[in-house]
Parts: C-alpha cells; structure tokens; sequence
C-alpha cells in the first residue's frame, strides 16, 4: 500500500481531535457527547502517531524529505499542521482522556504536547515566512488559505494554554503563562489578518482559488473562532491570576468576540457559497478537504465562548449549527481520505509535485 506523507495530512489528526474537544463544551447537553468525544480522541491519538510512524520512515528512506518540503511554495506553509495536531491531541488528553489516564497523567500529557507544539508552532511562524520572503516565488495569485497555517499555531497555543494555567504555582508562573497566551493571541491575529488581506485580494483580482486549493478558504475561520474561543479561555481566569487588571482583560471575550464572530459568520457564508460552486463544478478529492474540520470547530467553540459569555440563545444555535457543520465536514474528510487510499492517487494542493510518497 502507498502511503503518502507530507505536513498536510496532519491535518486529518486535527480534524479528528477536536471533535473531542467541541463536544464536551457545548453550551448545552448532548446525549453521549463524552464516550464519542473520548472516542474521537483515542481515534485522533491513533492518528498522530501513525503519521509521525510514516514520516520517520520517509526520513529513514530520504534524509532530504522534510527539507524538500520545506523548500515548496505552497507544502511548507503546512508545517503549522503537526503543531497544532500536537496540541489537539494534547488538549483532548486534559478534556476527556482522565478517564482513561488518570487526571495526573492526562494532565501531564497535555503539558508535553502544549510545549511540543507551542515551540513547532513557533518555529513555523517564523521560518516559513522567511522562507516565502527569501526562498519561494510568489506570483499576485499565490495565495491560499493555507498560508494562515503556519500563524495559526500560536493561537491555538494561547487556547490550549489556558487550560494549563490553573495546573501552575500561584503568582508568577500562572501570571507569565496567561500573558504569554495573550502574546500569542496578538501573534497570530495581526499575522491572520495580514494574510487574509492578501488572500482577499487575491480571490478579488484573480476569481476563485483552483478546484484543488479551494477548501483551504475555510481556514480563515480557524484563526478567526480560535482568536474568540482563546480571548474567553483567557479572560475567564484573568480576573484571579492578574487582579489588578485581570477584570479588563476578561472584557475581551465580548468587546473582541463579538464583532469577530460577525465577520466569522459572513466568511461562513463566503466559503460555504464558493464551495456549493465548486461542488457543482467538480471538486476533486484532496488532503484540503480535512479544512471542513478544524476551521470549522472554532466556530463552534467561539460560538460556545459568548454564549457563556452573554447567556444569549443566538450563540447557542450558532454553536449547534457550527458542530452539525464540523460533523459533516468530518464525514466529508473522512470519505474523501478513505477515497485517496482506495480509488484514485492522492492529489496534493497544487504546487505540492515534490510530494514524497512512501513506500510500503
């Protein structure tokens, strides 16, 4: 069997992860959420490592691998993915893998994932760009959705961080970790919007991304409902860990995330329209397609977020219909994944030719 490998297919653990991390949150109950979100996460776990098995071994077979990928204009701007996969297997440990673990293991293995993928992540957020600026050519109609990935692990940082504050000595560790969330936070939302300038830009000037390349327009909501879902997280253990100012910093969730999930609604419906389009077109089956997930759980945990916040019904439907999407896009993802390894060749976004695929 050919199994191919490249950062993008980490993906498919991040996907898969939170949906073990979205189910437990939701602002209302749902019959059975923990044992098929713990199942979600055993699945994610399973998933992660497989897939850092396969990288090993086209290590193990091309030394020159993981720098040809690095060197690809469009592949290297996925390294954000195995951090971010990292930490979601890691925040699925503290949510829901006590039971499994034990609370000290589970909360143990989070912490090694965190810092894992905090410092991966942080890499990527330098290195790639450097890359793009020094390395890569990049035309008027280059960008992607893809290119927040590489941005987008230190938000997810600042969300899974949050969950690790209460687990440190009172005073100045807990203080450092929750301001150094926030950095993270102002990290990646300058970054994002930056990037999404361009990639607005480019869908404007240029018409819409090639059918390949076409779901990575729901990663824009990754970094948008991750920034509102960090800002709650954050600003709900502000008040205790920084009581001078801890009350301002809580006022986030809602100053922030409201008008920010304003603008995640409209991009739903952007994307949502341009995908409807392509589907009617022919959308051919990718590793893009895992960009129904991730993205689109953030909506879900944003939407989570101010319904907290506030109490009010419209972020608690918007949550529902975020989690309905999140699980047909998992379904999608899945079908497509099963589809590459079964009955056809595994198309890569474009510009992804260097792809090394394994051998088995």
């Amino acid at each position: 069997m050919r199994l191919p490998y490249g950062p993008n297919w980490y993906a498919a653990t991040m996907g898969t992860g939170i949906v073990a991390v979205v189910l437990p949150g939701l602002p209302f109950a749902v019959p059975g959420a923990v044992p098929v979100a713990l199942a979600f996460w055993l699945a994610a776990s399973l998933l992660l490592a497989a897939t850092v098995a396969v990288m090993l071994h086209g290590v193990r077979q091309d030394g020159s691998l993981l720098r040809r990928h690095y060197d690809d204009p469009v592949l290297s701007h996925f390294y954000g993915a195995p951090a971010m996969a990292l930490m979601t297997v890691g925040a699925g440990a503290v949510v829901v893998g006590q039971d499994v673990l034990g609370a000290r293991a589970a909360v143990g293995l989070g912490a090694v994932l965190w810092a894992a993928g905090t410092l991966l992540g942080l890499w990527t957020a330098i290195a790639v760009p450097y890359r793009a600026i020094t390395r890569h050519e990049v035309a008027d109609d280059s960008a992607t959705g893809g290119w927040l990935m590489p941005v987008v692990p230190p938000m997810v940082s600042a969300t899974t961080g949050a969950a690790l504050v209460p687990y440190l000595p009172a005073g100045q560790p807990r203080e450092t970790l929750l301001l150094v969330c926030y950095a993270f936070v102002g990290l990646t939302v300058i970054a994002g919007f930056l990037v999404l300038n361009q990639l607005w830009q480019r869908l404007i000037r240029h018409g819409a991304l090639t059918p390949a390349t076409l779901p990575t327009v729901w990663i824009v909501l990754g970094f948008l409902g991750q920034s509102t879902t960090a800002v709650h997280h954050l600003g709900v253990l502000a008040p205790s860990v920084v009581p001078g100012y801890g009350h301002a910093l809580s006022m986030l969730a809602v100053c922030y995330g409201v008008p920010v999930w304003g603008f995640t609604v409209l991009w739903s419906a952007l994307a949502l329209a341009l995908t409807v389009r392509q589907v009617r077109d022919g959308l051919p089956v990718t590793a893009t397609w895992w960009s129904f997930t991730f993205p689109v759980r953030t909506v879900a945990t944003g939407s989570s977020a101010l319904a907290s916040a506030t109490g009010l019904a419209l972020f608690e439907i918007g949550a529902g219909i975020a989690t309905l999407g999140l699980l047909l896009g998992w379904l999608a993802a899945a079908y497509g994944t099963l589809r590459l390894f079964t009955d056809q060749p595994v198309l890569q976004p474009e510009g992804c030719r260097m792809l090394v695929e394994v051998q088995h």
